[in-house]
């Protein structure tokens, strides 16, 4: 009686354990739309140039898993690696070097970092202190948001009154590259229907301002060899477009990979070639995981 009791036991235990793995806290794919193995993702990954991230800004399994990939690639490429992040301003370069070189301490690095997110403490400082433990360049690459917001206002023709040293801030191939009609851009005039503002292609250079500039920071600091994995929202670098559709035009040739973030109810209705083209690796997480704040 005892060993039925047991053995009754351990089936109840084994068909729990089968339970609790139908709510995976995500899953990853490849652009097949095929289960992806974490460990096969990161050798890919790095032997790649560049690797864009492409998060949701509060979602707790992007940000667990841009560590995860970091550790990881830090492991295989070394001191090659280097980070970039959206998040980062580059007019705080120089106070974030500073960090990074142990010149002081955090509560001495908050007050001196302009515009810095609300949730930078839980998502972002694991990174950046993760390049310090490591002694890893961390690159803030995008546009100050007092220049974005000009554009917004004035477009092209804010750039014609900014100084050297502001224009030195703002990606330098902006003038000559933008294309309203790229996907990334025209999509942001498709999406508002018969609501499109007067201003709409302000909008979009004001968009492309910031693709253009993390673009332009992400390359000159790339030296052959080097691998920068660089975190940005999902709609900088989705299907090859914002951040991507930059770089290969400024610097045609290098190999570029990304991973993206998608919500399950997004991933059931797109499209197999949505799926083939919207990055070489997709983290699926539930519609309803707890978000950070922000």
């Amino acid at each position: 009686m005892k060993q039925s009791f047991r053995i009754l036991s351990l089936l109840l235990l084994f068909s729990g354990s089968l339970i609790a793995q139908t709510k995976p806290a995500y899953q990853l794919f490849d652009s097949n739309g095929e289960p992806a193995h974490y460990d096969s993702m990161i050798v890919d990954l790095a032997n790649s140039d560049m690797v864009f991230f492409g998060e949701y800004h509060t979602n707790p399994i992007s940000h667990w898993l841009q560590l995860e990939v970091a550790h990881s690639l830090f492991e295989i490429k070394g001191e090659e690696l280097y980070l970039g992040a959206e998040m980062f301003e580059n007019g705080n370069q120089l106070v974030l070097n500073e960090y990074l070189q142990g010149f002081y301490d955090h509560k001495k690095l908050m007050p001196e970092v302009t515009q810095l997110w609300s949730n930078y403490e839980t998502d972002y400082k694991p990174l950046v202190d993760f390049a310090k433990e490591n002694d890893l360049r961390f690159i803030a690459t995008n546009i100050p948001r007092r220049y974005a917001s000009m554009i917004n206002s004035m477009g092209m023709a804010a750039l014609d009154t900014l100084s050297e040293e502001a224009l030195a801030m703002i990606g330098p191939d902006l003038k000559e590259l933008f294309d309203p009609t790229v996907k990334a851009y025209a999509e942001m005039a498709e999406h508002m229907g018969e609501h499109v503002p007067p201003n709409m292609l302000n909008i979009q250079t004001a968009q492309a301002s910031k693709d253009a500039t993390m673009a332009h920071f992400s390359l000159i600091n790339f030296e052959p060899g080097n691998l920068l994995l660089h975190f940005q929202g999902s709609y900088h670098s989705n299907y090859d477009q914002g951040i991507i559709w930059w770089v290969n035009q400024i610097r045609p040739g290098l190999s570029i990979k990304s991973i993206t973030t998608v919500d399950q109810s997004e991933w059931d209705e797109m499209t197999d070639e949505e799926k083939a083209t919207i990055a070489e690796y997709i983290i699926v997480v539930p519609d309803n995981m707890t978000q950070t704040n922000r």
